[in-house]
């Protein structure tokens, strides 16, 4: 197979192995008290993980995201409070604050010292949660809440697509896990909701490509197949399984309306992984089921009688996904490769790194590189 430019990244979440209830008072304070010591342990974390994710040898690092998805970015805006567990507009949604990332704000305050671990300028990728799996945590909905939501969300794009002489926001995924993976009447096709989805998802794209961010829509189905009306949007990624890796339209969409696809290449469900590794290698106990097998591995990783990197996908299935994909639809729409989805549910932040570094010897492989520059073996 000829050489290829394919690129990797990272979908972005990883297990967090220290005090996450100063993790996320560290978060709170940053933007204000930088050299506050909660503040510092959250700014360590964050700059350690990305250094250890580009060490792995992702070509464009996610910023590391242990908190919680949606709670980072409601916290951003106010007019939004949440009432028995879920959320409530008692506003119209604003930006609060500044509106910056702290995870990012870190990692550019601390660019110098990155770059000189590193060898070189990171690209950063900046993962932001969409409004249609905001919207999905309130009480209310009408037709205009993915408007009202996009809204502060375009903003923080604003915010956020940023550079130093060491760092540069060069991607914006905006990540809509909930999409399409239930029956909506809100977006039915010719409704209200589904046209205000639509334009809130063209303006947040859009503040990124203004400012010369590509973009990217995260999805766990692509049943409802709105996305592919969205113009901004240049990349478009999903789990492994799903059909927009396997349907025979995907390839003339993909060229018609001048997308892309992200290949992704391995599983990062850890119950997921391990059910194929037991259907794999014949691993059977006699009277138990599928899921009490299951946790009966995650019972052996937990007193560590289990090594869970024997139970991740090898490099060589990576790397057989990522040529039949290219082989499918042309390396031309197959610019970026990577992880399904992020690695939160690994059993340990080392794991997670090992399953990266397996994803970026693959794609280097595909490249024609036997290895990453500097590699030193397993992460």
């Amino acid at each position: 197979m000829e050489t290829l430019a394919v690129r990797s990244y990272d979908v972005g979440s990883l297990p967090f192995p220290g005090d996450y209830g100063r993790l996320l008072e560290g978060a709170r304070r940053y933007l204000h008290q930088p050299k506050d010591p909660i503040a510092k342990y959250f700014e360590d974390w964050v700059v350690k993980a990305l250094i250890d994710k580009a060490r792995a040898g992702i070509d464009i690092p996610n910023f590391p995201q242990f908190r919680d998805m949606n709670e980072m970015f409601l916290e951003m805006m106010e007019g939004v409070e949440r009432v028995n567990g879920g959320y409530v507009e008692v506003a119209p949604p604003t930006l609060k604050g500044v509106g910056v990332i702290p995870e990012v704000q870190a990692i550019l305050n601390s660019g110098s010292l990155i770059h000189e671990r590193l060898g070189t300028p990171i690209q950063l990728k900046v993962c932001i949660t969409g409004p249609y799996t905001l919207a999905s945590l309130f009480a209310y909905r009408d037709s205009q809440i993915f408007i009202r939501l996009g809204r502060v969300l375009s903003r923080i794009v604003e915010k956020n697509v940023t550079a130093n002489k060491h760092c540069r926001v060069g991607m914006i995924s905006l990540d809509e896990p909930v999409f399409g993976t239930f029956d909506d009447p809100l977006i039915d096709f010719g409704s209200e909701g589904r046209e205000s989805l639509l334009k809130a998802w063209e303006r947040i794209f859009q503040a990124a490509r203004s400012r010369g961010a590509e973009t990217c829509l995260h999805l766990h189905s692509t049943v409802n197949q709105l996305f592919w009306e969205v113009k901004p949007l240049q990349v478009i990624e999903s789990h492994v399984e799903d059909p927009i890796y396997q349907a025979g339209e995907t390839k003339r969409l993909l060229e018609e309306r001048d997308k892309f696809l992200k290949a992704s290449i391995c599983l990062t469900n850890f119950d997921e992984i391990i059910q194929k590794f037991i259907l794999a290698h014949g691993v059977s106990v006699e009277k138990l089921s599928m899921g009490e097998r299951v946790a009966e591995i995650w019972k052996a990783i937990r007193r560590g009688s289990m090594d869970p990197n024997t139970l991740l996908e090898d490099v060589e299935s990576m790397h057989k996904r990522l040529v039949g994909l290219i082989n499918r639809f042309g390396p031309e729409r197959i610019p970026y490769a990577g992880p399904e989805c992020g690695l939160r549910s690994f059993p340990t932040y080392e794991c997670a790194l090992e399953c990266l570094s397996r994803v970026s010897r693959a794609v280097r492989l595909v490249r024609g590189e036997k290895k990453p520059s500097g590699w030193e073996g397993r992460v």
